[in-house]
């Protein structure tokens, strides 16, 4: 029988537990396991990889504790650019958003593209006009307001300095602290498809409408029924120099390496050798799944029919 399988990221990092409440761990827990049981809810009832991964991304999306969505991060002009994704390994069918403003929930859009565009990546203001046309719900700048984040750029905003993702110290602690805010997940669903989908606001600071990986098909962001279906959290520049979710797939697919062994490589080699941090989160077409990083934690959680079960963050 078909194996089900979810798993989601939260980003990865810096992430240790001396730095954590323990109500502020409990919530990171929380937001976890609610995005896992509104994906995982789909897959058992019948649903596929695609509209399950959009299911655990949305509730990610909508808790101002991940950096994607309502908790975004702030850009040097102290605005919201949200990026998304989206890959269906059964068709190879994707879509992608990059530079949004006001999109409450960019995988959302990122699903319409993929679906109704004829394209695959859209940006800025046309990616807006796009989610306007398909009746994609939009917020004002108030919705994506979080003090946290503010108070966080605010430490930076005056310098040339960008900020990965979430701190509680001030500056000089803030470049030390260094977490991959980015949300993901990946499912293989009853028919044996997977799946794969990422979204973020990127880094606090950054100028020049600068990209990451998590939009950018076979960089943050693949699937492919044939070999795997990946999402990546980390130091977007590294994962874009090395394609690194696509590497996993060739890996597998030309090398006949497994999924563990094939992201372990990625993560603890390839992109190592370059001084690339983060991690990534993946499963294949048999359910099987795997969620493997090379810094100090990650957010992440994933549910199988086979019995796996797993919420975690540190090491």
């Amino acid at each position: 029988m078909q194996t089900i399988t979810l798993a989601v990221h939260g980003g990865a990092g810096t992430i240790l537990k001396e730095d954590m409440t323990p109500e502020l761990e409990q919530a990171y827990y929380d937001g976890l396991n609610e995005a896992l049981n509104a994906g995982y809810a789909v897959l058992e009832e019948g649903g596929s990889a695609v509209n399950a991964i959009k299911a655990a991304i949305v509730i990610l999306e909508d808790n101002v504790l991940f950096n994607a969505g309502r908790g975004s991060v702030f850009t040097k002009k102290g605005l919201q650019e949200m990026d998304a994704a989206v890959m269906d390994g059964s068709t190879l069918n994707a879509g992608a958003v990059t530079g949004v403003r006001n999109v409450r929930n960019p995988i959302e859009l990122a699903m319409e593209v993929m679906r109704n565009s004829n394209h695959v990546f859209l940006s800025g203001k046309g990616a807006t006009d796009f989610a306007i046309k398909q009746g994609i719900k939009l917020e004002p700048d108030e919705y994506f307001f979080s003090q946290f984040r503010y108070d966080q750029w605010k430490a930076i905003r005056d310098s040339d300095t960008y900020s990965l993702d979430h701190t509680h110290q001030q500056l000089e602690e803030l470049m030390k602290d260094k977490k991959f805010g980015t949300v993901g997940a990946v499912a293989c669903d009853g028919d044996g498809n997977i799946a794969a989908a990422t979204s973020t606001g990127g880094m606090t600071n950054k100028k020049y409408g600068r990209i990451g990986d998590s939009p950018v098909i076979g960089c943050g962001t693949y699937a492919n029924n044939n070999t795997c279906a990946i999402s990546c959290t980390g130091h977007g520049e590294m994962f874009i120099r090395s394609v690194a979710a696509y590497d996993v797939s060739c890996l597998m697919q030309y090398k006949g390496l497994s999924l563990q062994e094939a992201m372990n490589t990625v993560v603890n080699e390839k992109l190592m050798s370059i001084g690339g941090e983060g991690g990534m989160i993946g499963v294949d077409a048999n359910g099987n799944a795997a969620m493997v990083f090379n810094s100090a934690g990650m957010y992440r959680a994933g549910r199988s029919s086979n019995g796996w079960n797993e919420l975690s963050i540190y090491k």
